[in-house]
């Protein structure tokens, strides 16, 4: 089977890939892991674990916690709670290990399970593969007084949702938002939250049940919460994920404000605050041509790195930078969070409509998004598309055609023999006429 870890943690089918027995056995591995490098030394080690609401994860947070503490760690259960909240929580109260059940925005028969490390950071992948190697090991079980505890948390929500309040820089008084919270892990802490900061806050698929997170709502069929926000004549929709930690937002009009807009937002509201360090944002290769000329127009730097929110949190810690995202909504606000948080962006952003008083279509304009078309190309030979010479030239001749005024982008996939073909053009024809033309000659120089 490859590697067993992803960029974010492992997701599978519940009961299928991710099996009761696997997140025991993965549970059971951290912990020796994680106790022979040292993170438990001179101390009874403590872990948090949290879950979204999906069904699955009621039976695979009985087998982590079982693992855990049968290798000696005691177990504080927190109960359903975001993502962002897991890594909040897992910092604030010296865990030494945290452990967040979520497939994020998956359909709802997929579980995952990821591991974060002591301050609510992701594991390295040295000590994932550590891990991955420790499974299935003999070991010397504890017994007695030895074994782990097992506690349920009650302050969890409450702690989480004033860390949220807290963190915003001015009140929303006289804002109407629609919030669709997907039926997931943040129906109750993000309205909490903003209702608490002032906001008229109106509910969307804010009740979960164990069957419906994801299902046609949140941030992946934002057409629901469009629809809503024109309805009740709202400021702003805000659509999130279900484990919530994406945020992705809807204007009075109606109309989209993806990832890139929103980074943009918060990168002017920063830079203007002073709190942008290093005048510079962190973001991710598919990040909108759009964006860039925004940010170099108003003389910020743009880092861009590999896709996914591990690579910009890396860039960000390695230049002390303090705002980085995804075109998909992950945002990271690394004053206040260790991983892209939901909730935290929404209040982020709105604080910002409040602040300026200006409508969220204004506040978005500050960039354009140009026209951007992806075509993926199936079954070829992925490790050639670098070094293949009629791929090349077809890619020189495309990125001479555009100028300055587009971008063509070709991505291997990871996980399948298929190439992603991506083109931005000032033109939504142009993007389409390129993007296909140069499909055709990956599919044909590296047909397998």
């Amino acid at each position: 089977m490859g590697r067993l870890f992803g960029t974010d943690g492992f997701r599978g089918l519940a009961n299928v890939d991710l099996t009761a027995e696997l997140a025991l056995d993965l549970s059971v591995a951290a912990a020796h892991v994680l106790g022979e490098a040292g993170a438990f030394q001179g101390h009874r080690p403590r872990a948090v674990v949290g879950r979204d609401p999906r069904a699955s994860g009621e039976f695979l947070e009985a087998a982590v916690v079982a693992g855990l503490a049968s290798a000696g760690v005691d177990v504080v259960k927190l109960g359903v709670l975001p993502t962002p909240a897991v890594a909040y929580l897992t910092g604030s109260t010296g865990a030494d290990l945290g452990v967040m059940l979520s497939a994020s925005h998956n359909p709802m028969p997929d579980n995952g399970i990821k591991f974060l490390a002591r301050g609510g950071i992701k594991l390295d992948d040295a000590i994932e593969d550590a891990i991955e190697a420790k499974m299935g090991e003999e070991w010397q079980r504890p017994t007695g007084a030895d074994v782990g505890r097992v506690t349920d948390d009650g302050q969890g929500f409450e702690t989480y949702v004033s860390h949220l309040v807290r963190s915003a820089p001015n009140r929303f008084d006289g804002l109407k938002v629609v919030i669709d919270c997907a039926n997931g892990a943040a129906s109750e802490t993000a309205p909490e939250a903003l209702r608490r900061l002032g906001a008229e806050v109106i509910t969307v698929a804010a009740a979960p049940d164990g069957l419906n997170i994801n299902l046609n709502c949140g941030s992946t069929h934002i057409e629901g919460l469009q629809r809503e926000v024109l309805g009740h004549r709202a400021d702003v929709g805000i659509a999130l994920d279900g484990d919530a930690d994406r945020c992705l937002a809807v204007d009075a009009n109606g109309e989209l404000v993806d990832g890139d807009q929103i980074l943009a937002v918060l990168a002017l509201a920063m830079r203007d605050s002073g709190r942008l360090s290093n005048d510079t944002v962190v973001a991710t290769v598919m990040s909108n041509l759009g964006f860039v000329q925004a940010m170099v127009r108003e003389q910020i730097a743009v880092e861009q790195t590999k896709v996914g929110d591990r690579y910009v949190l890396e860039a960000m810690k390695a230049g002390g930078h303090k705002l980085g995202g995804e075109q998909s909504g992950h945002v990271i606000l690394s004053d206040h969070a260790t991983t892209g948080d939901g909730t935290l962006t929404a209040v982020m952003l709105l604080a910002r409509v409040a602040q300026t008083g200006k409508g969220l279509a204004d506040l978005a304009a500050a960039m354009t998004r140009l026209p951007q078309v992806l075509v993926n190309v199936k079954n070829v030979d992925k490790s050639r598309a670098g070094t293949d010479a009629a791929v090349q030239s077809a890619i020189a001749a495309a990125t001479a055609r555009l100028g300055d005024t587009g971008r063509v982008l070709l991505r291997p996939s990871g996980t399948e023999p298929l190439v992603r073909v991506m083109v931005e053009a000032e033109s939504s024809d142009t993007a389409h006429e390129i993007a296909h033309s140069l499909a055709d000659v990956v599919a044909t120089s590296l047909k397998l």
